[in-house]
């Protein structure tokens, strides 16, 4: 069992409510206060869930420092009251960061549930696309 330390229990907490603060934001028609508060929450939560050295070596690596910059770009943006161009930065920066980890979600999720779309593109044991009858 993995022991999860009161820092990284604060992080979870702090992250989830930078996600609901930047939901919320977006809900309210890209509220540049809310979306703003939600940023510094969410990166905030990511220092303490795993840590300040981690964190530095995810976000700049050489094949990542692009994601990374329209990520953090976005957020400044976001901060200096630009919303809109802002939050669709930040979104660039985040598909462009975790691109390597969403065939890992998919086929998590196609696995676990009986959703047929995601159960056809979820990679087969010896790597290759395998389709799903």
């Amino acid at each position: 069992m993995i022991s999860i330390t009161e820092w990284q229990k604060i992080g979870v907490g702090t992250t989830g409510f930078g996600i609901f603060f930047i939901l919320f934001g977006i809900l309210l028609y890209f509220d540049s206060v809310l979306l703003a508060f939600g940023n510094l929450l969410f990166l905030t939560g990511l220092l303490f869930i795993i840590g300040l050295r981690r964190t530095f070596s995810f976000f700049f690596q050489r094949h990542k420092l692009k994601g990374t910059s329209f990520f953090l770009g976005g957020v400044v943006i976001v901060l200096l009251r630009w919303p809109l161009l802002g939050m669709f930065l930040e979104t660039y920066g985040f598909f462009s960061l975790f691109k390597g980890f969403f065939p890992v979600v998919f086929g998590f999720l196609g696995n676990a549930s009986n959703i047929p779309y995601l159960s056809t593109t979820s990679p087969s044991p010896k790597g290759r696309m395998e389709l799903n009858d």
